[in-house]
């Protein structure tokens, strides 16, 4: 992959997702409760929410299988606590036991099969510390329409670079909520290129999810909810927990 191409891949990260704020007390809190020790985060990606940890004196350790995207996130992290993993969230190991695992934005839902979320909660399971505890947001239901004013693009400028990330629709295709955006690039020159990116979100409720982490080790605690945003839905957080 090109420099240029990298590059781009991170800013149409920060584009999508970088505004999105409204987990963020939750995580925050979620880490100030914690015992000491680093927070696990699964997808993190350029360092939304583990650089909003590590400023606030908490040690994250960052998991992405996307170089580009780590690469932004080690530049951007400096002389912070974060320390970066390059892995599959399904195969990923710490060299030392973690209080706190996160998996912010659906990330067990990006994971097509349940085979595949149960390989990744084993790997969870084995970075917690005993009595750890593992929090996974995830959406249950299909968005609902909104009424109203049309959405408007996220947009991003970077070194005279124009980035436009326009919400076209999102769809039930069998057990996946299908998302797709219009992604337009204009160049310094006024040259315009544009692509219709489709991501896609496994079906999933937070009782199946409680289901298949009791095969890791992980037990329910506690469901919270963040609420929906004008431009984001809302989700619910399933909190799991590792026998003391």
């Amino acid at each position: 992959m090109s420099v240029e191409r990298a590059g781009a891949a991170a800013i149409w990260h920060d584009a999508e997702c970088g505004a999105y704020a409204a987990d963020l007390p939750l995580w925050e809190q979620m880490a100030a409760d914690a015992p000491q020790g680093t927070v696990l985060e699964l997808g993190c990606g350029t360092g939304r929410v583990a650089l909003h940890l590590a400023r606030r004196g908490h040690a994250v350790c960052g998991v992405d299988r996307e170089p580009e995207l780590l690469a932004a996130l080690g530049e951007r992290a400096g002389d912070l606590p974060v320390s970066i993993v390059q892995a599959d969230v399904r195969e990923f190991e710490l060299p030392r036991p973690v209080p706190l695992a996160l998996a912010p934005m659906q990330v067990l839902q990006l994971l097509p099969r349940a085979a595949d979320r149960e390989a990744c909660l084993c790997r969870v399971s084995a970075a917690l510390a005993p009595g750890g505890r593992f929090a996974a947001a995830i959406i249950e239901a299909m968005p609902e329409a909104v009424d109203g004013a049309p959405l408007l693009p996220d947009v991003r400028e970077v070194d005279g670079w124009v980035y436009s990330s326009l919400p076209l629709d999102a769809a039930l295709d069998g057990g996946e909520i299908v998302i797709r955006r219009l992604r337009e690039r204009v160049s310094p020159a006024g040259e315009l290129s544009e692509e219709t990116d489709e991501v896609r979100i496994a079906m999933l409720s937070a009782a199946q999810l409680e289901r298949e982490a009791a095969s890791a080790g992980l037990a329910p605690i506690a469901r919270r909810a963040i609420a929906p945003t004008d431009i984001h839905v809302g989700s619910t957080v399933v909190v799991l927990g590792k026998e003391a």
